[in-house]
């Protein structure tokens, strides 16, 4: 069992920055992929940004230049450092999370709301 815990969203004005983080806590097992997604009023949730445990990254063009994801291994957290931010990026966005235990799993996180409007 893994339990996400997500923080950082709010309102933010264009070209403004946020920075989100998910702590993840498990009894056992290891999280292998920690990742963002995102999902818009209306529209089906996407992928933001995927981090596994050894750095490799995977970005959504949209957000390529602007975002950056990272990891604190040791403390199970994933990061998500938004800048340049526009209205498009309003979104709800959700924590994500591949356990390796006794087999594989993804567990996601309430998710947090990013507004950017002026």
């Amino acid at each position: 069992q893994v339990h996400l815990v997500e923080s950082g969203g709010g309102l933010v004005q264009p070209g403004g920055s946020l920075r989100l983080s998910c702590a993840a806590s498990l009894s056992f097992g290891s999280i292998a992929t920690m990742g963002w997604y995102r999902q818009a009023p209306g529209k089906q949730r996407e992928l933001v940004a995927l981090i596994t445990i050894g750095g490799s990254t995977n970005y959504v063009d949209s957000v390529k230049g602007r975002f950056t994801i990272s990891r604190d291994n040791a403390k199970n957290t994933v990061y998500l450092q938004m800048n340049s931010l526009k209205p498009e990026d309003t979104a709800i966005y959700y924590c994500n999370a591949g356990h390796v235990g006794l087999g594989f799993d993804v567990y996601w996180g309430q998710g947090t709301q990013v507004t950017v409007s002026s």
